[in-house]
């Protein structure tokens, strides 16, 4: 079975960083990165950022210079680095990718199961 694990969320003060992973385990062939979404309560889900087959990366204008996103095919895992943390990125964050299932040779969306990040004053 295909299953993706989502870590590197929590608490931390106004200023500082996280860096939230996406792994992709079980039987796959590879990973198709996609991007990084949040939703904070109340709120629709917005995209965070996002990044192309080719390595380029979008940012959402409010966490331009402060995120990185990243991926490390290899290891069939997806980045999110996080610096400079605000009071309004405090959100559940989500990874999305698409993984190559060996058992059907096809591709399928997959979202992370969330992580929650709260930023304090």
């Amino acid at each position: 079975q295909v299953q993706l694990v989502e870590s590197g969320g929590g608490l931390v003060q106004a200023g500082g960083s996280l860096r939230l992973s996406c792994a992709a385990t079980g039987s796959l062939f590879s990973i198709n990165p996609i991007g990084w979404h949040r939703q904070a309560p109340g709120k629709q889900r917005e995209l965070v950022a996002v990044i192309g087959s080719g390595g380029s990366t979008k940012y959402a204008d409010s966490v331009k210079g402060r995120f990185t996103i990243s991926s490390d095919n290899a290891k069939n895992t997806l980045y999110l680095q996080m610096n400079s943390l605000k009071p309004e990125d405090t959100a559940v964050y989500y990874c999305n990718l698409d993984i190559m299932e060996i058992a059907t040779k096809s591709w399928r969306n997959y979202w992370g199961q969330g992580t929650q990040v709260t930023v304090s004053s």
